[in-house]
């Protein structure tokens, strides 16, 4: 007889404990507000759900230790290969910044590693915005709209007291000939201090050499 082919996959699963314990010769178990309850008197309802959570848990938590490790080893991958074209070939893999594209010979996947500095800003932000601010009031005039809500959104500080990164980089882009706007720009730029960076992998493929390419998803919230 023809033999079925099994099918499912199999994934790990990083065991959670029950949340159960003997006590007096009965299973009790815990409960959210540091209290005590025996299993017998738990909503049967409450109990689907705890068991369902602990076993989803399982293989989420699993699957999280697997990116992890996924990601380690691609780091080491990376830096193997960049340590053979350094040795053998005199060649060096990525740009200054450490951004890396590294595609395959067909053309059909590439692998990509950024580096993302995170930055702050000095006190030299605070001579820009009065600049800014000196620039408007002259101006009030002829300044248009749009140029006042570029500063002001660059300058308004979130809950934390930081001012609005993307709103400080739509401000450098925006250009003027008055010589007190572009001081204010080069403060801003002065102002800006790399307090660190960090290093992320884009896995990208395509099924033919001139079409699309689609990232190869490890982000739960996008999967």
């Amino acid at each position: 007889p023809d033999m079925a082919t099994d099918t499912t996959e199999v994934f790990p699963h990083a065991p959670l404990p029950s949340g159960r314990f003997m006590q007096n010769g009965e299973e009790w178990m815990h409960t959210a507000d540091g209290g005590q309850m025996p299993v017998k008197l738990i909503k049967p309802l409450d109990l689907l759900k705890d068991e369902a959570v602990r076993k989803m848990l399982g293989y989420g938590i699993a699957l999280s230790q697997q990116v992890s490790r996924f990601l380690g080893h691609t780091f080491d991958d990376i830096g193997s290969l960049e340590q053979l074209m350094a040795q053998e070939y005199g060649a060096r893999l990525g740009g200054k910044k450490g951004n890396i594209t590294i595609y395959t010979y067909d053309g059909l996947y590439k692998l990509e590693v950024r580096v993302q500095a995170h930055l702050d800003f000095g006190p030299e932000l605070q001579t820009a915005k009065a600049l800014f601010d000196e620039c408007l009031m002259e101006w009030s005039a002829g300044a248009p709209p749009e140029l006042q809500a570029i500063v002001s959104r660059a300058f308004n500080t979130d809950s934390a007291g930081k001012v609005s990164r993307t709103g400080i980089f739509v401000l450098l882009k925006t250009e003027s000939e008055d010589p007190r706007w572009q001081n204010a720009v080069r403060a801003i730029r002065d102002a800006m201090v790399v307090i660190g960076s960090k290093t992320y992998v884009r896995m990208w493929m395509r099924d033919r050499c001139d079409g699309p390419w689609t990232s190869v998803t490890i982000d739960l919230a996008k999967a």
